[in-house]
C-alpha cells in the first residue's frame, strides 16, 4: 500500500502555490506509507539551460566546490543550490550529458535523481511531513508535479527504494502496486541499452516508459503499451516535461480518484488528499477507469 498524488496546473496563478498544494497532499496520504517519500516538480531552467538533481549521503563532502568542479570540467558556467541532501546543479542544456559524465567521474558517490529542463525530483526515507520540510517543497512553484510516500513490499527501505523514478530526461513514475515479470522486462530493457540504479519493480515500469517514448511512442500509446506488456496491479502516475497521466491495469483494484477543475487536473489514490484544493467543490470527480490511459499535456 503506497500513497501517490498529481497535480497538473491550469491557471498559471496558481504556480506560485504548486509546492504548497502537493506538499499537503502528500502529507495527508501518510499513513499509505510511511517509509520514504518524494516529489517532482516542474518549473522551467530557463532557456538552454538544463537541472540536474543529485543527492549524497555526505553533501558536505560531496557537495564542497562540485560547481567548481563541473565548470573545470565542462568549461562552462554551473550554478549550484544545495538542498540538505539534494543539490540542483543547472547548466548548458547542451552540455548536460557532458555534465552527468563529469559527475560520475568527480564524485562517484553522488546519485542522479533527476536531469531535465523542468523536472527537480527530492526524495528521502521518512515521514512526508519530514522529507518536505528538509527540502522546503513547500516554497516551491512550477506548473504540475507527482508525489509518493512509500510503503516497500519487495525491495529495502533506501534512499534509491524511493519514488518517483527517473529514467529519462524531464521524465518520472510513481507507482501502487506490484509487477510479476519485472525481472525479465528488466532484462529486455537492458539489452536495448537501459540502465538501472535498483532492483525496484518501479524503476522497471519508469524506463519501459523511457524506453517507448525514446523510440518515438506518444505519451498515450508508452503509458498504454504498459497493459499488454507489464503484467500485475498497478496504478501508474506519469510526469514529463509538458504534462502528466495517470493508468490503471485491467482489474484496478489499487485505489485512485481524480479531479478536474477549469483550473487544475488533481490525482489521489484516495479523495481525502484532494479536499483542501481550491474550487474543489466544484470539481469534476471520478475514479479512472480500468485499462484507460488519460494524460493532459501542455
Amino acid at each position: 500500500m503506497c500513497g501517490i498524488v498529481g497535480l497538473f496546473l491550469k491557471d498559471p496563478a496558481l504556480e506560485p502555490r504548486l509546492g504548497a498544494l502537493l506538499t499537503e497532499m502528500l502529507i495527508t496520504m501518510t499513513d499509505r506509507g510511511p517509509d520514504s517519500a518524494g516529489i517532482a516538480i516542474y518549473s522551467g531552467a530557463g532557456a538552454g539551460r538544463a537541472k540536474i538533481t543529485v543527492q549524497s549521503a555526505n553533501p558536505s563532502r560531496d557537495f564542497k566546490s562540485l560547481d567548481g568542479d563541473l565548470h573545470d570540467a565542462i568549461g562552462q558556467p554551473v550554478l549550484m543550490l544545495v538542498k540538505d541532501t539534494h543539490a540542483v546543479i543547472e547548466v548548458p542544456l547542451d552540455q548536460m550529458d557532458a555534465a552527468r559524465t563529469a559527475l560520475a567521474h568527480l564524485r562517484p558517490s553522488v546519485k542522479v535523481m533527476s536531469a531535465g529542463e523542468s523536472i527537480e525530483i527530492f526524495k528521502e526515507v521518512g515521514l512526508p511531513r519530514d522529507v518536505a520540510a528538509r527540502f522546503g517543497i513547500s516554497t516551491m512553484g512550477g506548473t504540475h508535479g507527482i508525489g509518493h510516500t512509500r510503503m516497500a513490499t519487495e525491495s529495502a527501505v533506501t534512499t534509491m527504494g524511493a519514488h518517483p523514478f527517473s529514467t529519462g530526461s524531464d521524465q518520472c513514475l510513481v507507482h501502487n502496486g506490484s509487477l510479476s515479470n519485472h525481472n525479465s522486462v528488466r532484462r529486455d530493457l537492458k539489452r536495448a541499452g537501459m540502465t538501472f540504479e535498483t532492483e525496484n519493480d518501479t524503476e522497471v515500469a519508469a524506463a519501459f516508459i523511457s524506453h517507448k517514448l525514446q523510440e518515438g511512442a506518444a505519451l498515450g500509446d508508452a503509458m498504454g503499451a504498459t497493459l499488454t506488456d507489464l503484467d500485475g496491479f498497478f496504478t501508474f502516475v506519469v510526469g514529463t516535461k509538458n504534462g502528466f497521466g495517470v493508468v490503471r491495469d485491467p482489474i484496478a483494484c489499487k485505489p485512485a480518484v481524480m479531479a478536474e477543475t477549469d483550473q487544475y487536473v488533481a490525482f489521489g489514490s484516495e479523495y481525502r488528499a484532494m479536499v483542501n484544493l481550491p474550487g474543489i467543490e466544484n470539481a469534476r470527480v471520478w475514479e479512472p477507469e480500468p485499462a484507460t490511459v488519460y494524460f493532459w499535456e501542455r
